[in-house]
């Protein structure tokens, strides 16, 4: 009966051509930082820089310190490489530009 206690949070990073996904069991009272740190997700990936890398819950922005609940997700978000403005000016323009002349 002691596992019922238990915080059920799955730390999830997603690359291109990668997913990691670990399933947690974390004692009551752990924070975002808890489940990073015992997911082997930071060993995993050297690259990720937990001070600046976008954490979120459920696509809802988190901080190192926010305390889970049972069921979280816990999710580490990459940059972006364009800004959602550049990325429609640019499919505008390919549409411009494969648009046939009249």
């Amino acid at each position: 009966m002691e596992n019922a206690s238990l915080l059920n949070v799955t730390v999830v990073y997603a690359l291109p051509q990668e997913l990691f996904q670990e399933a947690l069991e974390l004692p009551p009272g752990s924070r975002v930082r808890d489940a990073l740190a015992q997911s082997g997700v930071l060993e995993a990936f050297p690259d990720i820089d937990i001070e600046s890398a976008p954490l979120g819950m459920f696509s809802r922005r988190v901080e190192l310190g926010t305390p889970l609940a049972d069921g979280d997700r816990v999710e580490i978000y990459r940059p972006l490489k364009l800004s959602p403005t550049d990325a429609r000016r640019l499919r505008a323009e390919r549409r411009r530009v494969s648009r046939p002349k009249a």
